[in-house]
C-alpha cells in the first residue's frame, strides 16, 4: 500500500477515536443526577408500602409517618370491604364506620336482588323494604311470563292480574297463528277473534298458492276469485312459456293462444341450436327458416376469401 493512502487512514482512524470519547464523555456544563440516598428511597418504600421496606432501618420520625400511613391504608382497606382488611387494628369509631360501610353494601344487594345478599344482617325496616322490593320484582317477572317467575309469592290481587295477562299473550298468539297458542284458554270473543284472523291468513296463503292454502276453509266467493287468479297466473306463465304452464288447466282459446307462442319459441330454440328444440314440429317453411339461420352462422365464421 502507498505510504501517502496509510498516512490518510491512520488520520481518519484517530478522528473517529476522538470524536467517539468527546461523545462519550460527560458534558461540562449537564448537571449530574442527584443520587437518591438509600436511607430515602427505603423509606419511601415503606411509606407507600412498597416490598423491600426495612422497618429497622426507619428514624423514629419515619416509623411514625409509616404507622400513620398503613393505618389510614387499613381503614381503607376495611371501608372498600377489602380481604386485606386487619379489623383488630381499628379503633373502635373506625370499626363503626366501617361497619356502617358493610351493611350499606349489604342493603343494596339485596335491595337490587343480587345472590350474594345476607337478609339475616338487616334490620327490621330496612327487611321489610327489601321484601317488598322482591315481591315487586317477581311480580314483574309473572307479569312477562319470565322462567324465574315464582307464582308462591304472589298475592291473590297479582295472581288474578298475572293470569289476565298470561291470557293477553295467548290470544295474540294465536291471532298471530303461533304453534304456542292454546285455544282452550281463549274466551268465546277471542276465539271468534282468533278464527276471522285464521280465515284471513288461510286466504292470503291460498291466493299465494302455497302449500298451506286449505281449501276447505275457503267460502263459495272467495274459493271463485281464487280460481280465477290461479287461472290468470297460469294463462300468463304459458303464454311466456314458463315451465309453471300447466296446458291442461287451459281452456281452448287460451291454449290456442298459448299454443302459437309455444311454436315461436321451438323455432327460435332450433335456429340457435339448443337442446329445447323439437324438429319434429317445425313445418316446411320453419325448416327453412332454421336452415337459414345456420347458413348465415357459418359464412360469418367462414374466413373472409374462403369459398
Amino acid at each position: 500500500m502507498p505510504a501517502r493512502a496509510t498516512l490518510v487512514l491512520n488520520l481518519t482512524l484517530v478522528l473517529t477515536l476522538v470524536t467517539y470519547e468527546a461523545a462519550a464523555a460527560p458534558s461540562k456544563h449537564a448537571s449530574p443526577k442527584p443520587a437518591v440516598p438509600e436511607e430515602e428511597s427505603n423509606f419511601q418504600n415503606c411509606l407507600h408500602g412498597f416490598s423491600g421496606c426495612d422497618v429497622s432501618a426507619l428514624s423514629p420520625d419515619q416509623i411514625k409517618q409509616v404507622a400513620q400511613v398503613s393505618r389510614k391504608r387499613n381503614l381503607d382497606f376495611c371501608m372498600e370491604g377489602s380481604t386485606l382488611c386487619d379489623p383488630t387494628r381499628l379503633t373502635t369509631a373506625e370499626a363503626g364506620a366501617v361497619q356502617g360501610a358493610r351493611y350499606r353494601r349489604n342493603l343494596e344487594k339485596c335491595t337490587s336482588g343480587s345472590p350474594t345478599c345476607e337478609p339475616l344482617l338487616l334490620n327490621s325496616k330496612d327487611a321489610a323494604a327489601v321484601h317488598k322490593a322482591t315481591a315487586e320484582r317477581n311480580f314483574n317477572k309473572c307479569l312477562d311470563g319470565s322462567q324465574t317467575c315464582d307464582p308462591t309469592r304472589l298475592t291473590p290481587q297479582q295472581n288474578k292480574a298475572v293470569h289476565a295477562a298470561a291470557d293477553r299473550r295467548n290470544a295474540e298468539r294465536c291471532n298471530e297463528g303461533s304453534v304456542n297458542c292454546d285455544p282452550l284458554r281463549l274466551t268465546p270473543t277471542e276465539a271468534s277473534v282468533v278464527k276471522v284472523a285464521a280465515a284471513r291468513r288461510n286466504l292470503e296463503h291460498c291466493e299465494d298458492g302455497l302449500s298451506s292454502c286449505d281449501p276447505t276453509e275457503l267460502t263459495e266467493a272467495e274459493a271463485k276469485e281464487i280460481r280465477g287468479k290461479l287461472d290468470r297466473r297460469n294463462q300468463a306463465s304459458c303464454k311466456d312459456g314458463l315451465a309453471t304452464c300447466q296446458p291442461l288447466e287451459l281452456g281452448d282459446a287460451d291454449l290456442n293462444a298459448s299454443r302459437g307462442g309455444f311454436r315461436l319459441r321451438n323455432v327460435d330454440a332450433c335456429k340457435q341450436g339448443l337442446p329445447a328444440c323439437d324438429p319434429s314440429l317445425l313445418t316446411g317453411p320453419e325448416m327453412a327458416s332454421v336452415t337459414a339461420a345456420f347458413q348465415q352462422r357459418r359464412n360469418r365464421l367462414r374466413p373472409q376469401g374462403q369459398p
